[in-house]
């Protein structure tokens, strides 16, 4: 058996006069998690409805454990599970009654179904909620069904197109461990996700599309790498402070100076870290700006996306 579980070439699809993605092209290793990453808009829904056999490409192959998402479109679906940015649940069912009808879905017997359920329910933390309506259930636990379902069919790759969309912190965390452990036992993920420490903290390769195009791909250590620079983190105690601290800091001429205004805090990269450090604490003082913390640390995954595509995620 091959190690790659996924298969991209040079993948189109265009709506009317709009090209949504236009030749990308990428492989994902057996057993990984593999990002795809862009800003909102970029094509990678798009590409994950055509993987997942939901659209048909214009141009181009792919396959799925060997099977190509056209020419052999129902064995794909015998090896995939899809968790979309929005729970694909019923309300009015109970979780277990939702699980068992997903499993009937897959031509499994009631008993079969059913016996599968009460598994997923256990290990997706939900066996004491099994009998309640999803109308009673959290965001995140209605997240944690959602993706049991996906999982009803054992499905060797699985899809989440923005999974923890909408989630608070806690929520967001435990869905990154059942996706740790899912890979642990041999699944492959691909993810798609706005949030780029999921990513850093998840995915083993990366690739970022723009335009519907691939623009950068490889580890998130790579990608931060590429960056280049150390970066630079003042917060000030007074906000009224901002325009003077952000000039001292630009006299430097080490770098562009990003202002968060949220935090009262200025952050630039820097070519030599060490060395400017000193030069910034004396420009900020002789500019009478008190600092309340200065902090030298390595780019993020947030200002490698920055730096290669000019915007955030979520533009």
């Amino acid at each position: 058996m091959s190690d790659t579980a996924i298969v991209v070439r040079d993948l189109k699809k265009s709506f009317g006069s709009v090209q949504a993605v236009r030749g990308v092209s990428f492989d994902v290793q057996r057993g990984t998690v593999f990002g795809l990453l862009g800003p909102n808009g970029a094509g990678k829904t798009t590409v994950i409805r055509m993987l997942t056999t939901l659209m048909q490409p214009d141009e181009g192959t792919a396959k799925i454990e060997g099977y190509d998402v056209i020419k052999d479109a129902h064995a794909v679906r015998t090896v995939i599970g899809l968790a979309g940015q929005y729970a694909a649940v019923d309300e009015t069912l109970t979780g277990r009654e939702n699980l068992v009808m997903v499993g009937r879905l897959y031509h499994m017997g009631i008993k079969a179904a059913t016996a599968r359920a009460d598994e997923l329910l256990w290990e997706f933390g939900l066996e004491d909620a099994g009998d309640r309506t999803l109308q009673t259930y959290s965001g995140g636990m209605r997240r944690r069904l959602d993706l049991a379902a996906s999982l009803v069919n054992r499905p060797s790759v699985l899809f989440l197109d923005e999974p923890t969309t909408g989630l608070d912190p806690q929520s967001r965390i435990a869905l990154w461990k059942i996706i740790h452990d899912l890979v642990s036992r041999g699944t492959t993920v691909l993810l798609t996700t706005q949030y780029l420490d999921e990513a850093d903290y998840l995915a083993n390769h990366i690739v970022i599309i723009d335009q519907g195009r691939v623009i950068e791909s490889g580890t998130p250590e790579e990608l931060k790498a590429r960056v280049g620079n150390d970066v630079l983190e003042v917060r000030i105690k007074n906000i009224s402070q901002i325009n003077a601290a952000t000039s001292a800091l630009r006299s430097l001429g080490a770098g562009n100076v990003r202002v968060d205004l949220m935090l009262n805090q200025l952050s630039m990269p820097l070519e030599n870290g060490m060395g400017v450090v000193p030069k910034a604490i004396r420009a900020l003082d002789i500019a009478h700006v008190e600092i309340d913390d200065l902090t030298l640390r390595h780019p993020t995954l947030d200002e490698a996306f920055l730096s290669l595509t000019g915007h955030s995620p979520r533009i």
